[in-house]
């Protein structure tokens, strides 16, 4: 077998180092219904932001290895308050109101949505936003419209791809070069996409490590 080269030893290195960063237990600081109630901005923070049902929540629990830190549902927009989560690990994850659900009433559509942007415009230690993005539909216009608000607020941000367990590898491809294109627009946004499952476990480590390194 050949020997491993520099960049698979140190790719390696930082898939063990997420591991394990991860492998702490994490558990809910708190919820909190606006800005004024959170914390001082000390330490480091995470965001994931996304559409309404584009699987934050299942993502949150895939990271940490827990099947219930983050309440998961099949009905959008059950995500109402900026929920953060925390391990002594030196960062703290947010989960933020998933926003571009039409079905629920339009005052409180329009209060997820002002606490979200809120919060991203208005938070000195945020490292980073993972903006999740559904695999089987691609960016969508209020995609595009929480990008351009990010790029505004000068908050880097990567996107994530989630269950791309259900698109054939060609499918994918297509959805990766795709959204590529798309962001290279975008100047607060990383170049690389991360594509995650979080049935299967894909990507997942890739994403740990990215988030270990900010740390």
């Amino acid at each position: 077998m050949p020997e491993a080269s520099d960049s698979e030893r140190e790719e390696a290195r930082r898939i063990e180092a997420g591991r394990l960063f991860f492998a702490k237990p994490w558990h809910l600081l708190l919820s909190v219904p606006n800005v004024q109630a959170l914390p001082a901005p000390t330490g480091r923070e995470v965001a994931f932001a996304g559409r309404s049902n584009v699987g934050k929540s299942s993502l949150l629990n895939a990271l940490v290895g827990q099947k219930a830190l983050a309440r998961t549902s099949n009905t959008p927009g059950r995500t109402r308050d900026l929920n953060l989560f925390g391990a002594d690990a030196g960062v703290t994850l947010v989960d933020m109101p998933g926003y571009g659900y039409a079905r629920a009433a339009k005052s409180d559509v329009a209060n997820w949505t002002k606490l979200a942007f809120d919060y991203l415009r208005g938070r000195a230690n945020l490292r980073r936003v993972y903006v999740l993005i559904d695999s089987r539909h691609g960016l969508k216009d209020n995609d595009e419209d929480a990008l351009k608000q990010l790029d505004r607020a000068a908050v880097s941000y990567q996107v994530v791809l989630t269950k791309t367990d259900k698109l054939k590898r060609g499918e994918l491809d297509a959805v990766v070069a795709a959204t590529t294109a798309a962001i290279a627009r975008h100047p607060a946004a990383h170049p690389e996409i991360i594509a995650t499952s979080s049935e299967t476990g894909s990507g997942i480590d890739r994403l740990r490590a990215e988030i270990a390194d900010l740390a």
